[in-house]
């Protein structure tokens, strides 16, 4: 019986900015800069994706594309919000759920099964509470495994319901005519090497022998793509306790490439943290960022802080830092940043020691924690674009950034 569930709320940041102004509905937004300015789009509705838009595209190409689409700016502050109460009504039905992103999670109902019986009767009661209490559709899959339930949510968007059976023989079979790339861990490269061994299908997979699949791609990633054609996946839900870390993190809805893409990605993550920390009050003492490339090779690095801190220059000096340390040998499907090694306590005088006084300066600290902490006031009031760090404009952007480009 599938006890998995996996929920993707459908074009979120768009369907935020639909919810807040009606008048969107049933119209191509695409949240993100104009086409006159540099940079990326961000997400968009199913309406502008008919056009071929899709996040982390260059805006100037989305306008292209799609003429006629309403661009607005993106405000993360508000998406948090919305998201904090998608996360609630998860919460509501089961405290062991995974969170990947705002918009996105894995919930384990085994726990809850006696009271609903069947994972479709929790995704259909969890559907029902977004659009009512939300005003969002979601697309959910229900799946004996979190492969499985990934997959289920992808199939039917957007507002979908799929699940997934649970005999071997009738998942093999729904499996198999699926293209190759459906598996985790096949990105171009691999999908380009199994094309040229003649596989192109999950039955393909289906049909060799492990040892086989090897030869061609390597024993580990022939072991895990191999359970995965049988759809076979032992990975649990792991829930993570907030207090023991602060992360953000941007799963591309393609492979990206570009390096300053992932870069200025990775930048907005970092603010998103920095705001996450000083709104709580926290100081953290290590820093790390996460990449996954196409072929879902995961590596992580970090860094400890000089001393405990929730500033924007210390946390972007940290992730600058870690970035330059990764070779981008592949497309990126994932960048994230976060904090662990929290300090809890606010400063103030040690005992021994006296606050400055009349006629001496604010130590610089206190001085850049506080513009930036208004300058969070001016993004929660005005929008993340209303205040732009230079280190995440383009060169050539920085000596006019209200210049339109050709």
């Amino acid at each position: 019986m599938g006890a998995i569930l996996h929920i993707d709320m459908d074009a979120f940041y768009a369907a935020v900015e639909i919810l807040d102004n009606p008048s969107l509905r049933g119209q191509p937004v695409v949240v993100g800069p104009p086409p006159t300015r540099r940079g990326v789009v961000f997400t968009a509705s199913y309406e502008a994706r008919k056009y071929g838009v899709r996040s982390a595209m260059p805006s100037r190409t989305a306008g292209r594309l799609c003429p006629q689409a309403i661009f607005v700016p993106a405000r993360m502050e508000r998406y948090r919000e919305v998201s904090e109460q998608v996360m609630a009504i998860i919460e509501s039905f089961t405290p062991v759920y995974e969170q990947l992103s705002v918009d996105e999670a894995f919930i384990d109902v085994s726990g809850v099964l006696r009271r609903w019986k069947t994972g479709r009767a929790v995704a259909v009661a969890l559907k029902k509470r977004m659009r009512s209490e939300l005003g969002l559709t979601a697309s959910v899959g229900v799946a004996p495994n979190k492969f499985l339930a990934k997959l289920g949510s992808d199939l039917r968007k957007p507002d979908g319901l799929v699940v997934i059976p649970d005999d071997p023989k009738a998942i093999a079979e729904l499996l198999a005519p699926m293209p190759v790339s459906r598996l985790w861990g096949v990105g171009k490269v691999t999908e380009a090497r199994l094309r040229e061994c003649g596989i192109r299908s999950i039955r393909d997979v289906q049909r060799l022998r492990v040892e086989t699949l090897a030869s061609f791609i390597g024993k580990s990633s022939a072991e895990h793509i191999y359970e995965l054609a049988w759809g076979r996946d032992a990975r649990e839900v792991i829930t993570e306790a907030l207090a023991k870390s602060i992360s953000s993190e941007t799963t591309f809805d393609e492979d990206c490439d570009d390096a300053e893409v992932v870069r200025q990605t990775l930048i907005g993550e970092v603010e998103n943290v920095g705001r996450r920390l000083r709104s709580d009050g926290r100081k953290a003492r290590v820093g790390h960022i996460r990449v996954r490339f196409e072929d879902f090779t995961t590596i992580t690095r970090q860094k400890p802080f000089q001393k405990p801190t929730r500033t924007d220059r210390d946390l972007i000096n940290c992730a600058s830092d870690l970035w330059a340390r990764i070779k981008m040998d592949a497309p990126i499907r994932l960048i994230g940043f976060g904090v662990s090694g929290f300090d809890d306590e606010e400063e103030g005088p040690r005992q021994g020691e006296l606050p400055f006084g009349p006629f001496e300066q604010e130590p610089e600290p206190k001085r850049v924690e506080r513009l930036d902490r208004a300058v969070d006031t001016l993004r929660e009031q005005f929008g993340t674009s209303a205040v732009r760090r230079g280190s995440t404009l383009r060169l050539g952007e920085k000596r006019d950034s209200s210049e339109n480009d050709d």
